[in-house]
């Protein structure tokens, strides 16, 4: 979008206030319609089923785990680029989104055939999990694309936060609807509100679980509507045979542009290397936990919705602390309390803590019932508490570092930067674990990124002058 264009975007905006509100509903919704899959499915409730049961060996299923969110890594810093760049170029954004929603729609709603044993074959659910990834990741791109188009120049950064506070209530909600209706305990048969699961789930077939993937996508596409009713698109500007060539070579301009620009340069490698770190650990976080003490899908939904509360309290708190400290600052001590937080709940075991601090193990008796389970919890909630500021204050970082008239553009880099090598660390965790044969070994990956990323960004500054914006 041009200077231009933008201001008359945030003139639009101010003259008609309540339109002006509607698309910032429907643009936030967004983030509501698609974290229900990334709770739900990559983190708390599928992939540990995944990795412990449908495999039927846990450090094969967290090798082929990790495989998968690689796979899916790979095509999507392929893709994002690529087709952001054309749709730039073409005008509209909204029949792309339509397109990924269809993809995720369908890859998700596959889910359902997990079985434990796999019967119908590993690939294919793989392959299922790696379209719905790619159908929300892709949606996600075109969606960030409209922030520019639709909040004023000074409340990008509050629009932003908005989205992320929805995103968080939204992916909460829905896993406790799924603990309430959906996930039974095998013993006695009842969800956790002490019903009887909907439509009969069987959870000695993990029906529940794999339920997640179907439950995932028709909530999206019921809550993915606002968006399409409520949000303007952009006017087309070339047919897509014109468009893709014209896309490309803006996107080749960009990348040569950015290399002149130091500090900006170094930032999107620090937040794509630290970045990494962050998907790998909510990737393979819960998976991790269940697989170190057996908790079935109930355990790790209430560990999940513990998480998912401490996020939702950081992401409140993380913009005054981005105010008042400065978006870099913020960063620097997250990425740290993230690091010490991975190596709190990596030294927990079934039976210690610290690493050597025996403990008794759980027996069963409720949930978090041993103190290796608590301070398993308390590590996630750390974790959940810095994770959700880190990603707010890195837009705000942008806004600094960045040329206020390429904004727009920077931010589309900026999404790449956080997709580009997202396979990178589920794919090290994969061929460690299997390396190693260790799941806490395979997972320890994880810190080289989060330590990495903390490292490059000590040597960005917290703005800069017009010489690194020229």
């Amino acid at each position: 979008m041009t200077t231009l264009g933008a201001q008359r975007a945030s003139s639009r905006h101010e003259g008609a206030p309540g339109n002006h509100r509607l698309a910032i509903t429907g643009w936030a919704l967004f983030d509501w319609a698609a974290q229900p899959f990334f709770t739900l499915v990559t983190t708390f409730i599928f992939a540990p089923y995944f990795v412990t049961h449908a495999v039927g060996d846990p450090v094969r299923g967290q090798e082929l785990w990790g495989y998968a969110v690689a796979s899916a890594g790979v095509a999507i810093a392929v893709l994002s680029p690529v087709l952001g760049a054309i749709a730039d170029a073409g005008g509209p954004r909204k029949s792309w989104i339509a397109a990924a929603s269809f993809l995720f729609a369908v890859g998700a709603s596959a889910l359902w055939w997990a079985e434990p044993g796999l019967p119908h074959g590993v690939l294919v659910v793989i392959a299922a999990f790696v379209a719905a990834t790619v159908g929300a990741e892709m949606a996600t791109v075109f969606t960030n694309a409209m922030l520019p188009d639709i909040a004023a120049p000074t409340r990008i950064g509050r629009t932003s936060g908005l989205g992320w506070a929805v995103g968080y209530v939204g992916g909460l909600i829905s896993l406790a609807a799924m603990m309430a209706l959906f996930l039974a305990d095998p013993l006695s048969g009842l969800t956790l509100a002490g019903l009887t699961p909907l439509f009969d789930l069987d959870p000695e077939a993990f029906e529940g679980d794999r339920f997640t993937g179907p439950f995932s996508a028709l909530w999206y596409l019921v809550f993915v509507l606002p968006l399409f009713i409520l949000v303007p698109d952009r006017p087309h500007r070339a047919r897509l045979r014109t468009a893709i060539p014209a896309g490309l070579r803006s996107l080749r301009k960009t990348v040569a542009r950015l290399a002149a620009r130091g500090p900006v340069a170094r930032y999107l490698l620090a937040r794509m290397i630290f970045h990494d770190g962050l998907i790998a650990l909510f990737n393979f976080g819960g998976a991790y936990a269940a697989a170190t003490f057996d908790w079935r899908a109930q355990e790790v939904g209430l560990f999940g919705i513990t998480v998912i509360v401490a996020a939702t309290f950081g992401a409140v708190i993380g913009g005054h602390l981005d105010d008042r400290f400065g978006p870099r600052r913020l960063i620097l001590a997250g990425l740290m309390i993230l690091a010490i937080a991975t190596l709190g709940i990596l030294s927990v075991g079934r039976d210690h803590i610290a690493f050597v601090i025996p403990v008794a193990p759980g027996d069963g008796s409720g949930p978090f019932a041993s103190a290796a389970e608590l301070a398993y919890l308390t590590g996630g909630c750390l974790i959940g508490l810095v994770a959700g500021p880190i990603q707010s204050a890195g837009r705000s970082l942008l806004v600094h570092l960045a040329p206020k008239e390429e904004m727009t553009e920077y931010f589309g880099l900026y999404a790449l930067a956080g997709r580009a090598t997202v396979f990178a660390g589920p794919l090290l965790i994969g061929i460690v674990t299997a390396l190693s044969g260790s799941l806490r070994i395979g997972i320890s990956v994880i810190l080289v990124f989060l330590i990495g990323g903390w490292a490059l960004l000590l040597t960005v500054p917290e703005t800069v002058g017009p010489e690194d914006r020229a």
